[in-house]
């Protein structure tokens, strides 16, 4: 029993170092790296179904008239906007090779979109579900449109069009955001007794969260592991990821808290659709670069797992 009330406090980082050991596992043992080799691209397929059911039983219990625009949305994206051009400035004039990766590392965070599953997060910590589905609508929106005008700045020869880049984050943002909204409004709608069963699940859409956080771990520790870079850039890239999540959660709750939204704003604001970011660094700037959104995936959810903690055991947060 103390088992598992040990997992229930602390879901996120066992569900990390869950999806840490199984990789390990995988890939470290010979015999087993066959095994491996074949599952793990299965599991990555597996991952926008989670994210959907993880979303799904969670919009279930959002009324359509609680959605609306508040004033710390707007506000947050004045931040977001300000910071991204104000490393994208630094990076342009920087020289040194080991500090442009973290610069470039620390721009990678914070132009990742607020991640499809913070809402679920955000209730259990109390926030409020609808407004923080309404700022990730308006987040991803945002950062369709900031990619295409940010990039070709860090890499001249970046091919980033309007099109190609809104469509791709659009495509990305309606699989695992609109569709399992319509999808719950749909069930409220028409199958109210299927939706007040799924309310009463309390709990579900976090352990759907936390199976796809174990996936997601595997993920970043391969990222890692072949990088082959010198110990130097490889700190910078793990170490300024977290510095990155005390800032955009610090001043997320900051901003937050001044129209009576503090765990809401924390949460817009800190926790990432790291996914986004990896794609967008593969793709246009140096693939090194994409270790920094894999480590700060452990940063946040480590973040996360002490603000829920916090809740558990004093029924509010310490910070």
């Amino acid at each position: 029993m103390k088992i598992i009330q040990f997992i229930k406090e602390w879901t996120l980082p066992c569900a990390m170092a869950f999806g840490a050991c199984v990789y390990l596992l995988f890939t470290e043992i010979p015999a087993l790296v066959p095994i491996g080799e074949t599952a793990g691209p299965w599991f990555i397929e597996i991952l926008p179904v989670l994210i959907f059911m993880t979303l799904y039983v969670t919009f279930c219990k959002i009324r359509l008239h609680d959605l609306r625009l508040r004033t710390w949305h707007v506000w947050m994206q004045v931040i977001r906007i300000a910071v991204a051009a104000a490393l994208v400035l630094a990076i342009m004039n920087t020289a040194d090779h080991t500090l442009r990766l973290a610069l470039e590392g620390a721009f990678a965070c914070v132009i990742c979109p607020t991640a499809s599953a913070a809402a679920v997060v955000t209730e259990k910590l109390g926030g409020s579900i609808a407004s923080m589905t309404v700022y990730t609508l308006i987040d991803n929106a945002v950062t369709a449109l900031l990619v295409p005008l940010l990039f070709p700045m860090l890499e001249k020869h970046a091919d980033v069009t309007f099109m190609s880049s809104f469509a791709t984050i659009l495509q990305r943002t309606a699989v695992v955001l609109i569709l399992p909204f319509i999808c719950a409004m749909a069930t409220r709608r028409w199958l109210p007794k299927a939706a007040k069963a799924i309310k009463g699940r309390k709990n579900l859409g976090f352990y759907f969260w936390s199976v796809n956080l174990s996936i997601v771990m595997g993920m970043t520790l391969h990222n890692i592991f072949t990088a082959g870079i010198s110990w130097l850039s490889m700190a910078a890239l793990i170490l300024v990821p977290l510095v990155v999540t005390f800032v955009l959660f610090g001043t997320g709750k900051s901003v937050g808290r001044r129209f009576g939204d503090s765990v809401d704003g924390g949460q817009a604001l800190g926790q990432k659709n790291t996914g986004v970011g990896i794609w967008l660094i593969m793709v246009y700037l140096n693939p090194v670069v994409a270790i920094a959104p894999c480590a700060y995936v452990v940063w946040q959810n480590s973040l996360n797992a002490w603000q829920l903690w916090c809740m558990e055991k004093y029924g509010r947060l310490l910070w």
